[in-house]
């Protein structure tokens, strides 16, 4: 707002009326905008018919004069004649001659001559209200036709036609004011029944829902309702469950989380500790100690790392990636011993990235990202039925223009719809035994960090992720 400028008062004091005011007024100002409506043409004929009135007696006065031939009238009568139409003369022309009635001399002047045979309406309504608010006394004249005569003209005093108009807007008034209130308060009831009650119950129980979400008791009872408050207060009830239902769970995930972060902080002592103690074993000469203590070595340091990046998902901690254009083929290569965690099932990893590929990620966290979905593949190969076929995981890598795409796929049993929609939602999708559904979820993480995408292809059977890592701006890689 400018400085000197101030707010509109009345914009200001509308805007603090409630919904139940603000009808009240609408509906008021509405209904008398239809009554002045009614109004202008009401009384554009009322001043037309008052007028046709007097004409119609001056033509009856007329006839007097005709029946009256050539006898003259007695001037009382005339006096009576005149009191009788509110004119001070009447002039008539008919039957080839014309006839004039007057009490005294005729005006000099008139302020205004008002001819009523041929005369449209917006004439009319400028002349009614131009008599409505024209004090002047000056008499009028007024000209019309009809019952046998050619015209009949009236000089005519405009006050008492100005006073009748006065009265008869009067009364339209008064009758609009009570049709108003009438209207109004019948439309302020109704509305205040079937909205503005409905729409505070709404609005309450919004704030009363918002104080405690995680109340279920809280959550909105539908009416019967079947117009938009009824389908309102069913989206509410619904939204209201929905968000309570996540809120609960949400507080318990957090609440499991903090105890998940304990327990891995001190299994990771732990671990460590017993990674201490299996180094004394290669001292030892025994042949069988010598060749388990490689794998225990080699699981205590899974542990370890999967603790440790249960605690990193924890906190929200992922570096972000030192990007370098690395050669993919021997990070895949390097995969291929995941099958000897399943080596009762015979599992081939077929290896198809070209020679020479180059991929600008980190290093670390692409073989993260890579081991994460080839592990995966191995345990549920590991876990599927009997087939005929041959167990086998492939990854398949290629340039398109700045972006590499690699498929890590398998032939095993693929995974089930009900869980691919939360497929990358931490703790809500795990395709094996045991576990966490925390490692798609790190593994979608990394790859946006590194600008690109991980999506699950759809496949007639086994399972495919493709993964998009495009190069950064202005990143040179060998084609």
């Amino acid at each position: 707002m400018r400085a000197g400028q101030r707010p509109v008062p009345s914009a200001s004091l509308f805007r603090h009326f409630g919904l139940s005011a603000r009808l009240l007024l609408l509906t008021i100002l509405f209904v008398m905008v239809a009554e002045i409506l009614i109004y202008v043409p009401s009384v554009v004929n009322f001043r037309s018919t008052w007028l046709s009135d007097r004409l119609a007696a001056a033509q009856i006065a007329a006839m007097v004069l005709d029946a009256a031939a050539e006898e003259s009238l007695p001037e009382e009568l005339e006096m009576r004649l005149l009191s009788g139409v509110g004119a001070k003369a009447i002039a008539i022309r008919g039957g080839g001659k014309r006839s004039l009635l007057a009490a005294g001399d005729m005006p000099a002047t008139v302020s205004k001559t008002v001819d009523l045979r041929d005369t449209s309406w917006g004439t009319l309504a400028s002349d009614t209200f131009e008599a409505l608010f024209d004090t002047r006394s000056e008499p009028i004249r007024v000209i019309g036709a009809g019952m046998g005569v050619d015209f009949v003209e009236m000089i005519l005093d405009p006050r008492p036609l100005r006073l009748a108009m006065l009265d008869f807007s009067r009364n339209i008034l008064l009758v609009s004011l009570l049709i108003s209130a009438i209207t109004a308060s019948l439309l302020y009831v109704v509305l205040q029944w079937v909205i503005v009650r409905p729409v505070r119950r709404l609005t309450g129980n919004i704030a009363q829902f918002s104080s405690n979400p995680e109340d279920a008791s809280r959550v909105i009872r539908p009416s019967a309702r079947a117009d938009e408050i009824g389908l309102a207060e069913q989206a509410l009830a619904q939204m209201e469950t929905t968000l309570a239902d996540e809120l609960r769970q949400k507080r318990r995930l957090a609440e499991l989380g903090l105890a998940v972060s304990k327990i891995n902080h001190e299994l990771r002592n732990m671990l460590t500790t017993a990674h201490l103690l299996t180094d004394r074993l290669d001292r030892v000469d025994d042949e069988a100690v010598q060749r388990v203590a490689p794998r225990l070595v080699a699981t205590l340091d899974r542990a370890i790392a999967f603790c440790e990046a249960t605690l990193a998902y924890g906190r929200a901690s992922e570096r972000l990636p030192h990007r370098q254009m690395i050669a993919l083929e021997p990070i895949v290569a390097d995969l291929a011993n995941l099958t000897d965690l399943a080596p009762e099932r015979g599992i081939e990893f077929v290896l198809n990235v070209p020679e020479g590929l180059l991929i600008d990620a980190d290093e670390d966290q692409l073989s993260r990202v890579l081991v994460n979905l080839v592990r995966n593949a191995v345990q549920a190969l590991s876990q599927a039925g009997a087939s005929d076929a041959v167990p086998r995981i492939t990854v398949r890598a290629e340039r398109q223009g700045r972006t590499v795409i690699i498929r890590v796929g398998d032939n095993g049993p693929g995974i089930p719809e009900r869980l691919r929609a939360d497929l990358f939602t931490p703790f809500q999708v795990s395709n094996r035994k045991g576990g966490t559904g925390l490692g798609l979820t790190i593994v979608a993480e990394i790859v946006r960090l590194h600008g690109g995408a991980i999506a699950l292809e759809q496949r007639e059977s086994g399972t495919c992720f493709r993964i998009d890592i495009p190069d950064r701006q202005g990143e040179a890689a060998n084609e």
